[in-house]
């Protein structure tokens, strides 16, 4: 089969043609003879091998979903800002599907790890820049989704040192920068 391009955008309900004349594939449907689009999208017809057999035409949507991330969902993503009471994370990819829109997570005191919640400092945890790991808890507000670290694969999968260098993690809470040997503190994820 070939497929050949035509690139016609389509809306649903338009007609494509006739039922005799082509097959009605995905994205499209037969009413009365006629053969019409039933969804929005970019109009194909592909023509078989064998010349017995009719083209199929059909219609594909032009662009696939966006990752959304929904509670329980993994997400990789970037701290862009810190303070004293949460950090703010732009989320970059849900599971293993990069996302189109901006989405954003914060990760508060309390979800930073499991164990002596009360003693967690968001600056010895993260710092902006790092690329961490986290899971979906709640939808959170209007503005953000709220992610926690708080399982040991989660945490700073990626950070850089003062001096630009990529950091080694050496605990669970430190990594150290292999130009200077300088350690700093991080919630590390464990390496799966």
């Amino acid at each position: 089969m070939k497929d050949t391009p035509s690139y016609e955008a389509v809306t649903p309900g338009q007609r494509l043609g006739y039922a005799q004349e082509y097959i009605a594939g995905n994205g499209t449907y037969e009413r009365d003879g006629l053969l019409y689009a039933s969804v929005v999208g970019i109009r194909h017809i592909t023509t078989p091998e064998n010349k017995d057999q009719l083209p199929i035409i059909s219609v594909s949507k032009e662009k696939e979903q966006s990752a959304v991330p929904d509670v329980g969902n993994l997400i990789t993503g970037k701290i862009i800002r810190v303070n004293p009471h949460q950090a703010t994370v732009a989320i970059m990819v849900v599971g293993n599907v990069p996302c189109k829109e901006d989405f954003t997570g914060a990760i508060r005191t309390q979800d930073v790890r499991a164990a002596e919640k009360d003693k967690v400092k968001i600056y010895n945890s993260f710092r902006p820049g790092d690329i961490i790991k986290a899971e979906v808890i709640s939808l959170g507000d209007s503005r953000s989704y709220f992610l926690s670290t708080a399982k040991n694969e989660l945490g700073v999968i990626f950070a850089t040192s003062v001096a630009g260098a990529t950091m080694i993690p050496i605990s669970w809470q430190e990594m150290q920068c292999p130009k200077t040997k300088t350690i700093e503190y991080r919630k590390c994820a464990k390496p799966v």
